[in-house]
């Protein structure tokens, strides 16, 4: 596994952050200029030079939001001992991964020709940096990966479908390997569709550290954030006969659609996805050591999901999510909570939900992480995630 984010880039150092209540929110002073948008805050990685990462020759299909994923693909696999291994090449290998859009910067040279008729700033790439499989594709080209390609281009699960059609994939028999998860570069436009639903945090821009507050009575709506995450997938047997040490088992995966509304969730799908990944998982709630929810900090959304997840899992499970740290990562934010979760399910600990103090009575009853980090012995984990059109995931870890 391996990930980028606006806290840092490996276990370590999250950790610490995560663990103080620290969070990657700030105020971002280029947004003065952008008089229609009432938020000024962001989570962007900006640790993160994705200049000169590559070569040009190696590079130049890459936008930011590509050079992320690759780079964060390229350390997931040394970190599995598979970034040389020939099995890549062998069509047994691919890739499920995503982003809510590709890289913006050509999106404005093709305005610019639309508006100019002048297309001075497009060149043969512009339109693979900017195209919503830019990643995986990517990221097959320069692992030079032959197998299976799906590309899960689907705003805010688009990590979560990665890692579970990757999934899928290796259960029915179709790869032995899969990079999978999400990747999102920073960028206004991203902000400004939710600041015109009114469902950006706004209220807070002179206190951008503690302004997402999921689940939290005082909320006032999300902030976005940056990052990427990729896990390596593999099937058992594959890993054991190489001497791999598995981090751990995905045991239940479910995907559905409400298909009643394009930008307001459901509970009852949201619902019926937990169930399924549960059955699956052949276990019963009591087994769980916590759930990773969502959490955008939006006033309806996390209204809906609460009430969907106690429907479930009931009040007894240790419930908290990452977004108050993170912001809304959007595409790879499944895949940095799949991460994230499994290195905390392998220490048996979890923090507190961040700037969660008083919970919304409208909430669903829960078992909320306030304050204080929670420690447990349990080693399963669930973890939700849900889209624009009514996209619903969930995914069941198990520690190995």
């Amino acid at each position: 596994m391996a990930g980028t984010t606006s806290l840092g880039g490996d276990w370590p150092v999250v950790r610490e952050a995560l663990f103080a209540g620290k969070t990657g929110v700030k105020y971002i002073p280029d947004w003065d200029r952008l008089v229609d948008m009432s938020t000024r805050l962001g989570a962007p990685a900006d640790w993160f030079d994705h200049e000169g990462v590559y070569k040009r020759q190696q590079g130049r299909s890459m936008g930011r939001v590509a050079v992320m994923a690759v780079k964060t693909a390229e350390n997931a696999l040394e970190s599995a001992g598979l970034k040389d291994d020939p099995v890549l090449k062998s069509g047994r290998a691919g890739v499920a991964c995503g982003s809510s859009f590709g890289s913006t910067p050509p999106i404005k040279d093709f305005v610019t020709f639309l508006d100019t008729g002048k297309a001075g700033g497009l060149n043969a790439t512009s339109y693979i940096r900017m195209m919503s499989h830019t990643t995986p594709v990517n990221i097959a080209v320069f692992l030079g990966l032959q197998g299976r390609l799906f590309t899960t281009s689907s705003a805010c699960t688009s990590g979560s479908q990665g890692i579970g059609s990757a999934f899928d994939a290796i259960r029915a028999g179709q790869a032995e390997i899969m990079v999978a998860g999400g990747a999102e570069e920073f960028c206004p436009s991203m902000t400004m569709v939710f600041d015109r639903l009114y469902a950006t945090s706004s209220n807070h821009n002179d206190e951008p550290e503690t302004a997402v507050r999921p689940f939290d009575a005082s909320r006032d709506g999300l902030v976005i954030g940056e990052g990427a995450a990729i896990l390596i997938l593999e099937e058992l047997e594959h890993a054991l006969a190489r001497g791999a040490k598995p981090l751990a088992e995905v045991v239940g995966y479910s995907t559905n659609c409400d298909g009643t509304h394009i930008s307001q969730p459901a509970e009852e799908t949201q619902s019926r996805a937990m169930r399924e990944a549960l059955q699956m998982a052949g276990i019963s709630a009591s087994d769980l050591a916590f759930i990773s929810g969502h959490g955008t900090g939006t006033v309806a959304g996390d209204i809906v999901e609460s009430r969907a997840t106690a429907a479930v899992y009931g009040s007894k499970v240790p419930f908290h999510t990452l977004k108050g740290h993170f912001g809304h990562t959007l595409g790879p934010c499944g895949a940095i909570e799949a991460w994230l979760g499994i290195e905390m399910l392998n220490e048996g600990r979890i923090p507190a939900t961040a700037n969660l103090k008083n919970v919304d009575p409208k909430c669903g009853e829960l078992d909320y992480v306030i304050g204080q980090p929670r420690r447990f012995e349990n080693g399963y984990f669930a973890s939700s995630n849900f889209a624009f059109g009514g996209i619903n995931t969930s995914l069941v870890f198990k520690r190995i």
